[in-house]
């Protein structure tokens, strides 16, 4: 089995017999659905489509910027300022554009350095649910855990969360990476959401994670109850994510920066390129991704005059990544942490080789069998390097690796199998809270 039973395993769902064939509707919620970058918005339009092929009626309801979702799944705009959009994040808004008291307070707080959206799309949306409860036989609410969730628990109306990992660890790497005292201060000012998050997750009856490293760092780091937590995979479109007749580009490896923050790893693969390109000096590398122009990318990038050996592909379709899926000889994940990692999912799905960190559920997700990917320690750009030069060295290992990738990807991850998980922890939370 790719995912080992709980550290502490809880009894099976037991749901009256009576209600296990009915259509359920759900309320799915996402505070940011964007569906090219980062992963709430691929996990809700994939889940949201697979309950649906299901028979249950879905109704997601989202912040800006909005997911991409099937004809068949409904969706509400839940409207808010969208600071962070793209090309102008941290904008300032039009006088036009506050509303609402909550319009000024999101305002004021993304002044002060915080990042207001997960309590702020919280408030927002229980004011439109409170007036729809008899419209849903459950609430799921999908990494936002704002205080808003707690009047609707306090309804009596059945309630689930997915927490894909614990953000305390991007607030601790990122504290790591920041030298300046101001720096460090900004950086605690906007992790200050996580204290409501794990105050509203400690309430939260029901909570689903996606990998056992996640579940156990949940326990851990947010001191959550573990007879509350359980383990539901992610899945991937292995009939888009698939293997492609097209001619690999010599050199090329691709990795995912879904945000251009130190958890992803992206400066040590930066820092790793000089060192492969001594034996492959066509070596280049393709970012599915943003560099953040204040961060250390771009100087970087000058510092070892990889200008014109990386490039940034930017608000991609999902049919470009399988093609560049295709063209890489080699796609790398060197993040310091991943709770899951959609991307080396699609990577193996799209039957590329493989290089990983050694670290969170990342040799949980691709095993340790060395099939479907070669795993190296995090943060360490000579092993990075090594790893690399041996994949681009060997075309035997590249087509090995990309065979037991997509073996794997078949065997052990798909949208239905996570739906239908995700629809029994659905009935045993409405067993749990029965309305009159």
């Amino acid at each position: 089995m790719l995912f080992r039973l709980a550290p502490r395993p809880t009894a099976p769902l037991r749901v009256p017999r009576a209600a296990s064939g009915d259509a359920l509707r759900i309320a799915l919620l996402v505070y940011r659905g964007n569906p090219r970058c980062g992963g709430q918005g691929v996990y809700v339009r994939h889940l949201s489509r697979a309950l649906v092929d299901l028979g249950h009626r879905v109704e997601v309801f989202s912040g800006p910027p909005y997911p991409e979702l099937d004809p068949d799944v409904g969706l509400t705009r839940v409207r808010g300022l969208d600071l962070y959009r793209q090309p102008d994040p941290f904008r300032l808004p039009r006088l036009g554009e506050f509303r609402s008291p909550l319009d000024v307070a999101e305002f004021g707080l993304m002044c002060t350095a915080g990042f207001p959206e997960p309590l702020t799309f919280s408030l927002r949306v229980q004011r439109l649910l409170r007036r729809r409860l008899d419209d849903f036989d459950v609430i799921h609410d999908n990494q936002g855990l704002g205080y808003g969730m707690l009047p609707l628990l306090r309804s009596g109306v059945a309630m689930v969360a997915t927490i894909h990992h614990p953000i305390t660890v991007d607030r601790r790497l990122d504290l790591e990476a920041a030298r300046r005292p101001g720096k460090r201060l900004t950086t605690w000012r906007w992790y200050g959401f996580t204290r409501m998050q794990a105050r509203v997750a400690r309430r939260m009856p029901r909570i689903l994670t996606v990998s056992d490293t996640s579940w156990r760092d949940l326990v851990d780091e947010l001191n959550l109850d573990p007879a509350r937590l359980h383990t539901v995979p992610l899945g991937v479109d292995t009939a888009r994510f698939r293997p492609l007749r097209r001619r690999r580009v010599a050199g090329r490896l691709l990795t995912t920066a879904s945000a251009d923050v130190p958890l992803k790893g992206l400066l040590h693969l930066v820092e790793a390129l000089p060192r492969v390109r001594l034996r492959h000096p066509h070596a280049h590398l393709v970012v599915i991704g943003s560099p953040n122009p204040d961060g250390p990318l771009p100087t970087a990038l000058r510092r070892l005059g990889l200008q014109d050996s990386v490039r940034f592909e930017r608000g991609v379709s999902d049919q470009r990544i399988v093609e560049l899926y295709a063209e890489a000889e080699v796609a790398v994940v060197p993040s310091l942490y991943e709770g899951f990692s959609l991307p080396a999912v699609e990577a193996m799905a799209s039957g590329c080789a493989l290089v990983v960190s050694d670290t969170g559920a990342l040799p949980e997700v691709v095993g340790r069998s060395g099939e479907a990917a070669l795993l190296v320690r995090p943060g360490q750009p000579d092993q990075l390097a090594a790893a690399l030069d041996a994949v681009l060295s060997d075309p035997d290992l590249r087509d090995r690796l990309g065979a037991g990738g997509r073996r794997r990807a078949l065997e052990h991850f798909n949208w239905p199998a996570t739906a239908v998980a995700t629809v029994a922890h659905y009935r045993a939370a409405i067993a749990a809270h029965p309305r009159c």
